[in-house]
């Protein structure tokens, strides 16, 4: 099974390995830690399951429509590199583990980790979602 929540929730037994897919742990001037992620709040960081920053850039500071963000992300997401990770990770949570990935975002219609658990799903079909 693989879920996806915000980082911020609260943790859960259910969550398995829970799986940071932020750039960074930081406040929105991307310098200032956000203390309220801590080393304790996942259990491995794939910083480069994150959007890359000019895509972020673009996004958050040029106004790019979600549609062109969701497009470009998809296609970072499907290079060869990124790609294996991504397989991996539908390959896991396909089997007994249990996998949430994690991003600050609270919702998840407009957030890369949503996603990315569908693009899970479109290498393992059989494989459960739970999107929060």
């Amino acid at each position: 099974m693989l879920k996806t929540k915000s980082i911020l929730a609260p943790k859960e037994n259910s969550d398995g390995l829970r799986i940071s897919i932020m750039s960074r742990h930081t406040l929105n001037d991307g310098t200032t830690p956000d203390s309220r992620i801590t080393r304790l709040s996942y259990n491995l960081w794939e910083r480069i399951l994150a959007p890359p920053e000019d895509l972020l850039g673009d996004y958050y500071k040029r106004s790019l429509p979600w549609k062109k963000f969701e497009k470009r992300y998809l296609e970072y997401l499907r290079q060869p590199d990124i790609q294996i990770k991504v397989q991996n990770i539908a390959e896991t949570g396909l089997g007994n583990s249990l996998i949430t990935l994690l991003c600050v975002e609270d919702s998840p219609e407009k957030c890369h980790r949503r996603l990315l658990a569908e693009e899970c799903k479109r290498y393992q079909p059989e494989l459960v979602l739970d999107i929060k």
